[in-house]
């Protein structure tokens, strides 16, 4: 087979298991447990974190956690919904394609991998908790389009 028709099905296979992994994300993004554990980090520290540009020490302990933990979370979702799925993979796939990402999904990654995007996350929970601003949230309700009753091989139980 010719060397260029090889590399274009490879670079298509990675395009669709980088498409399918996003997707999962996506998926994972509206299950409770993953908003359970961001609202946990976000009142835990909410105070912490001041709108000023100098950074405390502290910060990096939080984020670090955060990392941790949100990481850990999607690496064990991923891992039921795609046995082949490895973080090394993800990332490289991530860093290649930086320039043309944008949406949610993107975003949350980029709270555990830009710190100065997870300190705007704080900050802007802050400024709600405090009433500088209108949380807009309270009256959108973001659900799945998966029903949680079918059985499907390639959903994790919930």
């Amino acid at each position: 087979m010719d060397e260029s028709i090889l590399s274009s099905l490879e670079k298509s296979e990675e395009n669709c298991s980088f498409d399918e992994i996003i997707g999962h994300i996506e998926d994972l993004l509206l299950e409770e447990d993953f908003q359970a554990l961001q609202h946990k980090f976000l009142e835990k520290y909410w105070s912490v974190f001041e709108p000023v540009e100098d950074n405390k020490l502290i910060y990096t302990d939080i984020f670090n956690e955060y990392n941790k933990a949100v990481e850990a979370y999607i690496v064990d979702y991923l891992k039921k919904v795609m046995p082949q799925f490895t973080i090394n993979t993800l990332l490289q796939q991530l860093n290649e394609k930086q320039a043309e990402l944008e949406g949610e999904v993107f975003e949350v990654l980029s709270t555990i991998t830009d710190f100065l995007a997870f300190k705007e996350m704080f900050l802007d929970y802050r400024a709600v908790k405090e009433g500088k601003i209108d949380d807009l949230s309270c009256g959108i309700t973001v659900t799945s389009l998966k029903s949680p009753n079918l059985k499907d091989s390639n959903n994790p139980p919930r």
